[in-house]
């Protein structure tokens, strides 16, 4: 069963999938796309569904550091509830609090450059969000055991 990751920005969504065990999660590409043409998002997003046999999505859901939510976690909320509806799968909203801040610190200590590190940073973040949520799973899953 593998699982998509998504960060969802105003320019540019972060791509991640899980392994099929759901065990990790992998960067796959940062999807760049124009506010007002998010068909060409949809159509890609559905492609990698299709793809990789997507069962689920979790899509990020930006809150400030005291939980607060914001214009862009409103625009996360009506993502996700599109993501449902257009592909017909469950998606559910997953804290991404900090991701953005930590997968900068991980490019700049793997000594990627600037530039680069712009193109790649929603997908890592998306693999941060995805990699939270598996984790998240796997200690309930054990738990209940």
């Amino acid at each position: 069963m593998r699982i998509m990751g998504l960060d969802f920005g105003s320019v540019t969504c972060g791509v991640a999938i899980s392994d099929p065990l759901g065990l990790t999660a992998q960067g796959i590409e940062t999807v760049r796309y124009v506010e007002h043409k998010k068909n060409l998002l949809f159509d890609r997003i559905g492609e990698l569904i299709e793809h990789y046999e997507i069962e689920s999505v979790v899509v990020g859901l930006p809150k400030d550091l005291i939980g607060t939510e914001s214009e862009r976690a409103l625009a996360s909320r009506g993502f996700a509830k599109s993501v449902r509806r257009k592909f017909k799968i469950p998606v559910e909203l997953w804290d991404e609090r900090l991701t953005t801040m930590a997968a900068e610190r991980i490019l700049i200590e793997a000594d990627v450059s600037r530039k680069k590190r712009k193109q790649v940073i929603d997908k890592e973040a998306a693999v941060l969000i995805l990699q939270s949520f598996l984790d998240k799973k796997r200690m309930e899953q054990k738990k209940d055991e």
